[in-house]
């Protein structure tokens, strides 16, 4: 029995490895505290093609991390952030056009998920620019059984135990479109997270991303 339990768990996992491959460029976002290193996910199309677009326009350039709050995300990419005045309040500006929701059960909101920000439409289409990036926290059996239960979702055994041991957001777990992970830096995540904030959730301090840039994978010639 433990063998046939065990070959399952490789199982599951090899195919949310498969499905959940990552491009080879990476995003690299770079603030005052240091860099944080973003991979999107090739099972996202939408999405991945939709942010390097952006990246490529230097369109988050002096954009703001204008939501924090610990223990759950962090959220940027309002154009309005740019010029935004001490204590302005953030969240609502766009780019006048939605991405189509690419929401699955292989991708979801692990610490350091990326995800896309949306209004309340029933499509469930994500904003063109606005992004977060999971903090999270713990989560025990029973409370994702509770989760379960409310969303109708079920987490897979790899899903569940990163739940439970690194954390994570899982209520949010097919509402909003996973199209990406921070592979490098999450301790700058957690810091900015940790800013004292205002009653919207808002940075006392501006956190700008100074630069965001794409790093393309190196390629070496054979001779």
């Amino acid at each position: 029995m433990k063998k046939i339990f065990l070959a399952v768990v490789s199982l599951c996992l090899a195919t949310t490895l498969f499905a959940q491959k990552r491009n080879e460029d990476k995003i690299v976002i770079e603030t005052e505290y240091g860099k944080i290193v973003l991979a999107l996910y090739e099972n996202t199309p939408k999405h991945r093609d939709n942010m390097f677009k952006l990246v490529k326009e230097k369109f988050y350039d002096s954009t703001l991390f204008h939501r924090v709050i610990p223990n759950f995300v962090i959220q940027g990419g309002d154009p309005d952030s740019k010029r935004a005045t001490p204590g302005q309040a953030l969240g609502e500006g766009d780019l006048g056009y939605k991405v189509p929701a690419e929401i699955n059960s292989v991708n979801y909101h692990q610490r350091g998920a990326l995800g896309m920000a949306r209004d309340n439409n029933p499509e469930k289409a994500s904003s063109a620019c606005q992004f977060y990036i999971v903090v999270g926290k713990k989560y025990s059996d029973e409370e994702l059984n509770n989760i379960s239960k409310k969303t109708g979702r079920n987490f897979t055994p790899v899903q569940r135990n990163m739940y439970k041991n690194k954390g994570g957001t899982p209520h949010l777990d097919g509402n909003y479109t996973v199209f990406g992970v921070v592979e490098e830096g999450m301790e700058i995540v957690d810091r900015i997270a940790a800013e004292t904030r205002n009653t919207m959730d808002r940075p006392d301090k501006d956190i700008k991303m100074d630069k965001v840039r794409i790093k393309k994978k190196k390629k070496f010639l054979l001779f």
